[in-house]
């Protein structure tokens, strides 16, 4: 076993990385890592990059940040020595594979017992034994913060739930009614951010308006301005204007839309559909339009040969008319050629007779085709489940999901959760997560999704919303210019989100190509990860227009930075949305601009998280120069 190393050892063991106290040392540079590292740059956090196989440009960049990168196995204790762990305040593991950062995780606690370790897994059983040993709140799933916001933009609900304390709230976005201040038109509801619409003088060239986050309630907007508000689900009810509460069928569901939320164990919600329903459900989708057409024509002509039989067919012996029952029984019987000899035409009319033909043939033909096509469905369904692949006839207003990686798969699991029909297109068929959507039922299409049959295939035609997820922004971008190709005319009413990790290539996307829903994963997450390693307690991550904002939960500690700080003086871009104080119970909500943080506070607030994370570093800065000064005093 390794001995924990001591700050000298880390000091003598640099290797080229210039470590510094207090400093956060970052494994893994690919995507979220880089974000991360992004992230605790701008709150003025000393960061150190390990990578044993750096991207070149990433390497540049954080170069050209100033940020010190060192080039080996975060798995090996040397590694870590060099790039400081010993006067590490953080480590973040966020390779790209689970096995290695697990090994870095386990290897970080080793070395330093007492060093927080955040940590990025996909396993759920691998993270619950790994949190047992890093501590609660230290493994975190990318897929699991980032799925939610992907499934509210499917459903077109623009509302975030949050849940602060025991109080639900709902970061929901309206449209102003009509012009005023926001006090006059929305009244103690807190205003989140306001996103102007358009004016009508604006010319073609005109950029996006930058939403303007966390204005005060007297703020004038216009009639059809974007107002993001923060309250509780009653409150956003009284403003009459109906904030995007779902139907009643998938109102419970989407409170699932909150990381790491699941249904309680043996708990069905009410709105779920019964066995019955449900397999009328599975049994409808696969029934495609000839199939439908055939049985509907196949049952036509058995209702309208029960009448004519009914009415028209008279029994030899005693003439009188057969009942329904039986006219019902003799047409199944001539259809299907089975011919009992209980009943005959023999004796009937020429016309009954000449109408027997008629049935005889038709149904002889509309039977053969119905159960050839059920034949077809059955053994095809057999060879697709075999495969991983499904058919997808018949379905509208679903939602197409390209990718089925962990965000993928999270984001389907989410839009099932919520009732809604889902088909995913995925190019691989040798995917890990096949055998999920095989267990929900989820229909797959294994095809390049970049190619317009593929699409055409999981019916986009009369899909509700695209979600486009896999882990190449080149094939992302593709897919999202065939999906608008194909949508025609509905582009601009189906949700399409987009998922690209360049963020300015997701800038230019949105410009050039009006892609309007563009999400990166990673700058989803990274704030999660970031906050983690200063002790920021990340409750949500939420977009407004191209903007990703934070909620957070801030501990008030005595005698430090925001002891004694009015809200109005915390910064332009945050709010103070509720406080929990240390004297009482409950929160209180909403609190007064004039409102004072007291040490044992608990601040809850939303903003930008570059202004959240400066507030935890003047927070952190306080409590070091309180520190200092108390080692000063002892020295003299």
């Amino acid at each position: 076993m390794t001995d924990p190393i001591t700050p000298t050892d880390a000091t003598n063991a640099t290797d080229g990385a210039d470590a510094v106290d207090g400093h956060v040392v970052v494994c893994g540079l690919h995507g979220l890592g880089l974000r991360t590292v992004e992230q605790l740059r701008l709150a003025g956090i000393p960061v150190t990059v390990v990578d044993d196989e750096p991207d070149p440009r990433l390497v540049r960049v954080v170069r050209g940040w100033g940020v010190p990168h060192l080039t080996g196995s975060s798995r090996l204790a040397e590694t870590l020595v060099g790039a400081g762990i010993g006067t590490a305040r953080a480590v973040v593991c966020v390779e790209s594979d689970d096995l290695h950062t697990l090994e870095t995780a386990l290897r970080a606690r080793e070395l330093r017992p007492d060093v927080p370790v955040v940590v990025q897994l996909t396993n759920p059983a691998v993270g619950r034994a790994l949190a047992a040993v890093t501590g609660a709140g230290s493994v975190l799933d990318v897929a699991a913060l980032a799925a939610p916001s992907v499934v509210e933009t499917c459903l077109g609900t623009r509302a975030h739930r949050l849940q602060l304390e025991e109080v639900p709230f709902v970061a929901a976005t309206l449209t102003a009614p009509r012009d005023g201040t926001l006090r006059d038109l929305y009244g103690d509801l807190t205003p989140i951010a306001v996103e102007h619409a358009a004016g009508q003088d604006a010319g073609p060239d005109a950029g996006p308006v930058e939403p303007v986050v966390c204005p005060g309630r007297d703020l004038a907007v216009r009639a059809g301005d974007a107002v993001t508000l923060l309250g509780t689900p009653e409150e956003l009810d009284a403003t009459g204007q109906g904030w995007g509460r779902p139907r009643p069928a998938r109102a419970e569901a989407l409170r699932t839309l909150r990381p790491g939320r699941a249904w309680p164990e043996g708990r069905r919600p009410d709105w779920a559909p019964g066995p019955a329903t449900a397999l009328y459900r599975a049994l409808s989708r696969q029934v495609d339009r000839p199939m439908r057409w055939a049985l509907a024509a196949l049952a036509a002509l058995v209702g309208v040969s029960t009448a004519v039989l009914h009415l028209g067919y008279r029994d030899p012996d005693g003439g009188s008319a057969m009942t329904l029952l039986d006219a019902l029984y003799f047409t199944v019987e001539t259809v299907a050629t089975v011919g009992y000899g209980d009943f005959s035409f023999r004796a009937q009319p020429a016309w009954l007779r000449a109408y027997a033909i008629v049935l005889m043939i038709v149904g002889a033909m509309l039977a053969t085709v119905f159960f050839a096509m059920l034949t077809n469905l059955l053994v095809s369904r057999q060879i697709a489940q075999a495969l991983g692949r499904r058919r997808v006839p018949g379905l509208t207003g679903h939602t197409v999901v390209v990718g089925l990686g962990a965000v993928g798969t999270r984001v389907v699991e989410l839009l099932h959760e919520a009732g809604h029909d889902v088909v995913v297109v995925e190019g691989d068929e040798s995917n890990r997560y096949l055998g999920r959507l095989r267990t929900l039922g989820v229909p797959v299409i294994v095809g390049d999704a970049t190619m317009s049959a593929t699409l055409e295939q999981a019916n986009l035609a009369t899909a509700g919303a695209v979600a486009v997820l896999t882990s190449d922004d080149l094939t992302n971008l593709e897919t999202g210019l065939a999906v608008r190709d194909l949508l025609g005319r509905r582009w601009r009413d189906v949700p399409v989100a987009l998922r690209l990790f360049d963020r300015d290539l997701a800038r230019t996307v949105e410009t050039a190509f009006g892609f309007q829903h563009v999400v990166s994963t990673a700058a989803l997450a990274a704030p999660w990860f970031a906050g983690a390693a200063l002790g920021l307690h990340v409750l949500g991550t939420f977009y407004v227009g191209p903007l990703p904002l934070l909620v957070a939960r801030l501990p008030v500690r005595t005698g430090r930075g925001l002891d004694g700080v009015a809200m109005a003086d915390l910064g332009a871009q945050l709010r103070v949305v509720a406080i929990r104080r240390r004297t009482r119970r409950g929160l209180e909500y909403p609190p007064r601009r004039g409102t004072t943080l007291r040490g044992g506070d608990e601040a809850f607030l939303v903003g930008p998280y570059e202004e959240m994370l400066a507030l935890v570093r003047r927070e952190r800065a306080s409590a070091e120069s309180v520190e200092g000064a108390g080692r000063g005093a002892r020295t003299r």
